[in-house]
């Protein structure tokens, strides 16, 4: 039986990083370095390698290719400068395909493609090409072919486009996108030359117009030299500023041996130097160890410069997302959707509890989409989750790195709520039933689907300390986790209209405890809608099933947009609520003699008509008043 290996693996020894190939089936790969991953052969987190090409330095970042762990791909996208977009030869493009596909797109990430596995039984790499074509709406370019497909003898020879019809295809498909190029093309092509061609290919390709595509195998290394040199000459890189002000971004947190936080910092300008002080959104904080990504490994050194990715030690308090240096931020501009799963978690012992919970915190520093949460003592501990995969393997990891035997209960989906109108609300100091020593009005307002939460000042930041406006931002954040019904409020904005204290008496903790009121109230009077989570789905199935079928997507509420029958073959394309994708899954395989296949991602919010459904509330709850100052009581 042979091995698997990964692409990155096969990258780093033909690149000389390394002196020996590692696979995925025996666990030894640079990349996939956490215990379950060995176990389970697929990637979880995304992990760091660098290797060189001439004087060109190669950032490495793989990520997981499973739907489940795409809040791991989230993090790392906006620190790219390219990607290479693995898809199989037999397989072809699948639902985290067309996931990575139009996110790399949004964020203007040029990207590549390798068609891999070009020599098992199905493969299919030409068609695989018109599927990324037909189905994730780019222009791929072939920049090689596959000889023997399907077999132990495939090979992938590169295309010479000195010969026909080779020259003609790229030229006509550059000149789609260039008007220059297509005058010439008809009027002088004594002009075009192969040199002028790659030009052209490499500045269509960094914007992002056309997308070449290798063919190979990883495992051997066919057709791997091409895609490098690909890398190397065509995929665009940043130029790195070493002696400008530090900037750069953590993408990444992990615990080392001893408990400690150790950040992935991502360095885009500058020099960080140990022992050096470093500007972060929570403060500035002392760089205490540094190991760099070089040449396969990780190697612990004083200093690094702009263009690489180290793990930094010493940051009290990193945040996934957080900029670097002068003019510092936390980014919270996710991408992907946030998880629409939700399960109880509890430890199989009921004296584990506090250790279920550290661990817990843990996890959620590592993957801030876990979003844990809990009541008052925490004896009941939630976490979000993306699919029962990721499920399994937090399992895992709480039996394995924490000892931990725990229990999780099914899981549900979790829903959000909008506002329907625009509220307010307002608390004046020294006025009943106002108890704090505070005055706050805010203002909330709908924002269109999708845009998120915002926060504004409409009032003279000189009257009061920064820290009083930054505690009535902080508790809006908070409350806005559960809404009128229990559930989290999306895609609304705060305003904050009206703002006093009284000097020296009033504190933060004041505008803190009383912004939870306000914005109860106005919330009130806004009113919500609760809203449903919604899947874009894709079907194939033997069209001899496609009436079985209609009929469980009608009983489903689904709803398809598109449907094509190719070959025996129906694909369908549509929405269903996320709550009866696993219903559908589940009854799929007796439909169709198991030959169904569904594949589907988060699309949208719905609103929910008719009686609104609750959420069952952890802590203090603002909206009855009373309970929440006996709460805080």
């Amino acid at each position: 039986m042979q091995e698997r290996l990964a692409l990155p693996e096969r990258l780093l020894f033909d690149t000389g990083a390394i002196d020996k190939l590692g696979s995925v089936d025996s666990g030894n790969t640079q990349t996939d370095s956490l215990e379950l991953e060995r176990q389970r052969g697929i990637t979880i987190a995304a992990s760091v390698v660098s290797f060189n090409l001439g004087d060109l330095v190669v950032n490495l970042i793989d990520t997981p290719g499973h739907p489940d762990f795409i809040a791991e791909v989230e993090r790392v996208l906006q620190t790219l400068d390219a990607a290479v977009v693995v898809v199989s030869a037999v397989e072809g493009v699948q639902a985290q395909t067309r996931v990575l596909v139009r996110a790399l797109r949004r964020l203007g990430v040029p990207f590549l493609f390798f068609v891999n596995k070009i020599d098992r039984l199905g493969a299919r790499p030409a068609e695989v090409i018109d599927e990324i074509a037909s189905q994730l709406a780019v222009r791929p370019v072939a920049m090689s072919v596959a000889i023997d497909a399907g077999s132990r003898n495939a090979r992938a020879e590169a295309i010479d486009f000195e010969e026909e019809p080779y020259f003609s295809a790229l030229s006509e498909a550059l000149a789609a996108n260039d008007e220059t190029l297509l005058d010439d093309y008809v009027l002088a092509p004594e002009r075009l030359t192969v040199e002028r061609l790659r030009t052209a290919l490499a500045a269509q390709l960094a914007a992002g117009l056309l997308h070449p595509v290798y063919c190979g195998i990883a495992m051997t290394g066919v057709g791997v030299k091409d895609l490098i040199a690909a890398i190397e000459t065509l995929l665009p890189s940043k130029q790195p500023a070493s002696d400008a002000p530090v900037a750069g971004r953590i993408f990444k947190i992990e615990r080392g041996w001893g408990g400690e936080k150790l950040a992935f910092l991502n360095l885009t300008s500058g020099t960080v130097v140990a022992r050096d002080y470093l500007a972060l959104p929570a403060g500035a904080a002392k760089v205490t160890s540094i190991q760099l990504f070089d040449q396969g490994r990780l190697q612990k050194v004083d200093q690094f410069t702009a263009g690489r990715i180290a793990k930094i030690g010493g940051l009290a308090q990193p945040r996934i997302g957080d900029q670097v240096g002068t003019g510092t931020s936390t980014s919270g501009g996710f991408h992907f959707a946030p998880p629409t799963l939700e399960t109880l978690v509890r430890p199989t012992r009921p004296s584990d509890n506090t250790a279920l919970w550290l661990a817990l915190q843990q996890l959620a520093e590592q993957d801030p989409f876990i979003n844990l949460r809990t009541n008052d003592d925490a004896s009941e501990m939630f976490v979000s989750l993306y699919g029962e995969v990721q499920k399994e393997v937090i399992e895992a990891t709480l039996s394995v790195d924490f000892g931990l035997g725990v229990i999780f209960e099914e899981s549900t989906v979790i829903r959000v709520e909008r506002p329907v109108g625009t509220g307010s609300g307002i608390e004046i100091i020294f006025r009943e039933p106002n108890p704090f020593l505070a005055t706050v009005g805010l203002r909330i307002e709908p924002r269109p689907a999708a845009a998120g939460n915002s926060f504004a000042l409409e009032v003279d930041v000189g009257q009061m300390p920064a820290s009083f406006y930054r505690a009535v931002e902080e508790a809006v954040t908070e409350t806005l986790k559960a809404g009128l019904f229990g559930w989290q409020v999306i895609d609304c904005h705060v305003a904050m209209t009206a703002a006093r204290q009284t000097s020296p008496a009033s504190t933060a903790v004041d505008f803190r405890r009383l912004t939870p009121l306000v914005l109860a109230a106005a919330l009130s009077s806004a009113g919500t809608v609760v809203c449903e989570p919604i899947d874009r789905f894709h079907l194939e199935a033997p069209a001899s099933t496609l009436t079985a079928i209609h009929a469980l997507l009608a009983k489903s509420g689904a709803s398809t947009t598109d449907a094509v029958i190719d070959g025996g073959i129906a694909r369908l394309t549509g929405i269903v609520p996320s709550v009866i994708v696993q219903s559908v899954q589940r009854q799929l395989p007796g439909l169709t003699s198991g030959a169904g296949v569904l594949e589907s991602t988060f699309d949208h919010y719905a609103p929910i008509s008719g009686a609104q459904p609750s959420h069952p509330r952890l802590g203090s709850n603002p909206f009855d008043r009373a309970d929440y100052l006996r709460s805080l009581r």
